[in-house]
C-alpha cells in the first residue's frame, strides 16, 4: 500500500482542502466524494489524492497537479461546482483551501527505497 499519491519529480501543485464535517454526515456525501475523485482523476493535469479524516470530522485531502491552470480547469468544472455548493449547504461546517507549489519532495523507506 501507497504512502501518498504517486507524483512526478517537483514542480508541480498540491491544493490542500481542510475541512469540518457537519453532523449531518450522510445526505449523499459518500457518494459524491467517490464521485469527485474519480471524475478529478480524468481531469488534464491531475496527479493524484490523499485524504484522511478524524472520528470527530475534520478532514484533510491534498490532491496534487501539474499546473495552475490544471487547478483553475478543475475548479470550475460543472459538476465540481455542483459538489461545492453541496458542501457549503449540507456537508461542512467549514473549509479552507491552500493551494501551493510544491519546489522539493524527499522522504526515507526503512526497506531502503529512499524516494
Amino acid at each position: 500500500m501507497a504512502l501518498q499519491a504517486p507524483t512526478p519529480p517537483p514542480p508541480y501543485y498540491a491544493v490542500i482542502f481542510y475541512s469540518q464535517r457537519t453532523s449531518e454526515d450522510e445526505a449523499g456525501y459518500a457518494a459524491a466524494a467517490e464521485r469527485m475523485e474519480t471524475l478529478a482523476a480524468t481531469m488534464p493535469g491531475y496527479l493524484g489524492i490523499e485524504s484522511v479524516r478524524n472520528a470527530e470530522g475534520f478532514g484533510i485531502t491534498v490532491s496534487y497537479w501539474e499546473s495552475e491552470a490544471a487547478i483553475l480547469h478543475w475548479r470550475h468544472q460543472a459538476e465540481h461546482l455542483e459538489a461545492q455548493r453541496l458542501g457549503k449547504e449540507c456537508w461542512y461546517a467549514a473549509i479552507e483551501m491552500r493551494i501551493c507549489r510544491v519546489e522539493r519532495a524527499y522522504g526515507f523507506r526503512k526497506n531502503g527505497e529512499d524516494r
